[in-house]
């Protein structure tokens, strides 16, 4: 039995949207309620929020575009000012209802104007007989535009005294959109994040011709139990099913497993969905680089941490000084004449690591450092010298307000401050690639 149902729409037309969104039919029946027929005057605005993901923007825009309802859809973030967002949704309701777009930009300064052109596009369009929606997705935008840009959005229907509905999409609650001088309250609902169940039944809707639905739903149900707990984005889930699925089916396209030998095809999956956990989110290698990894048998630590996030926007010479503060609390001061002198005669290795403890700095942690030796290898290790000018204390006072280091003991030490460098291994080699420089060679615990 269909659970959508309204009078307006043909019972056929309701079954198809129904099959488009999966999950929400309870979100898509209460909007229904609320839109009314097409003649009909619905409420002058609805705020719709909910975390991200959890299908807010594609129920709207499925909706419309189904039922065939005359609408305008604008991103507040790509249309960022109020001039830009006014006149893309002119643009929009010229074509609304044209058989030939019309993408003239009109003019629109402010919003007085906007009421003018959009009263005069209605007219011209002949939308008067039924509901334009007005769509504006991201809203939480809004708040960065003019005072008045929220509250006569919310009233646009009354200004305009034309059947509109603007619907407001948001990822933050209303509390935090409403105007100390209040303004028109608009019609909230709310989108609940996807629970495992709901997850399971959308991705197991993607499942390949080739492979019976069952298979592909032990998969999802696999996938979900390794990721649920720290990713609930539908969208990055789907990202995870589609790019680790042929490793999954190997056993079978193998022989070595038949479908429902789920054990066999864990076993295969498991160590490889572990490495995938390093990388949720942070796309740091294309899906190409990825399969090719696969493919490779490639360990964990080929991925690239996290440079291509949080390293590329240090400066040059700060990369080289956190490089120099790392090697400064992880090595001892008595390996500083065998990594960065030159001309420190002979050592020899063995005798070198025999005469001391060989328990590892990294297990032990980090270790303080006064700033004369953080300049000495920052010295050593750079290709030029660099004079202590005002501008390398600068950036080491960048590098401890960005928590990369962290100051030891009281600024009134007479011996000057002393630092540790709180950044991981990962990190830090990730920091050292950047620039071509192999840290590996500089490290005591790699000897």
């Amino acid at each position: 039995m269909p659970n959508l149902e309204h009078p307006a729409y043909p019972a056929a037309t309701l079954l198809h949207l129904e099959s488009l969104v999966p999950c929400r039919e309870s979100q898509v029946s209460m909007l229904l309620s609320i839109f009314g027929e097409r003649q009909q005057f619905s409420f002058p605005s609805i705020f719709i929020y909910g975390h991200t993901s959890s299908g807010k923007t594609y129920v709207m825009q499925t909706l419309l575009n189904t039922l065939q309802l005359p609408h305008v859809f604008v991103n507040c973030v790509e249309y960022f000012t109020s001039r830009l967002l006014l006149e893309e949704i002119l643009i929009q309701l010229q074509s609304c209802s044209s058989e030939t777009e019309q993408t003239s930009r009109v003019p629109c300064d402010n919003f007085n104007d906007f009421v003018r052109l959009f009263k005069q596009a209605v007219e011209s369009r002949e939308l008067q007989d039924q509901t334009l929606y007005i769509v504006l997705d991201r809203a939480e935008q809004l708040r960065e535009m003019e005072a008045n840009i929220l509250p006569a959005f919310l009233r646009l229907q009354e200004l305009t005294d034309r059947n509109v509905t603007v619907v407001l999409l948001s990822e933050i609650v209303w509390e935090l959109f409403r105007p100390n001088t209040g303004c028109f309250e608009p019609l909230t609902l709310y989108f609940p994040d996807y629970s495992i169940g709901h997850l399971q039944k959308i991705l197991s809707q993607n499942h390949p011709p080739e492979y019976s639905a069952d298979f592909y739903a032990a998969y999802i149900n696999i996938l979900l139990g390794v990721f649920y707990m720290v990713c609930r984005d539908l969208k990055e889930l789907q990202h995870l099913a589609a790019l680790n699925f042929s490793k999954y089916c190997e056993p079978v396209v193998r022989g070595e497993a038949n479908e429902r030998d789920t054990r066999k095809l864990w076993k295969n999956i498991e160590p490889h969905l572990k490495k995938a956990m390093q990388t949720v989110y942070l796309r740091e290698i294309s899906s190409s680089q990825w399969e090719r990894l696969q493919h490779d048998d490639g360990e964990p630590g080929q991925l690239k941490g996290l440079s291509a996030h949080t390293h590329v926007e240090l400066p040059y010479y700060s990369k080289f000084l956190l490089i120099a503060a790392y090697l400064a609390s992880y090595n001892p001061v008595r390996t500083d004449k065998r990594f960065f002198l030159k001309h420190h005669g002979k050592i020899r290795k063995t005798n070198f690591m025999k005469k001391h403890e060989k328990t590892s700095n990294h297990l032990l942690g980090p270790k303080p450092f006064p700033l004369d030796r953080l300049l000495a290898i920052l010295y050593s290790i750079v290709d030029n010298r660099v004079a202590p000018t005002a501008n390398i204390f600068s950036q080491i006072t960048s590098l401890v307000t960005l928590q990369l280091l962290s100051v030891v003991g009281h600024n009134d030490q007479l011996d000057g401050p002393r630092y540790k460098c709180t950044v991981s291994l990962d990190f830090i080699r990730a920091i050292a690639r950047t620039v071509n420089f192999d840290i590996i060679k500089y490290l005591y615990d790699f000897l």
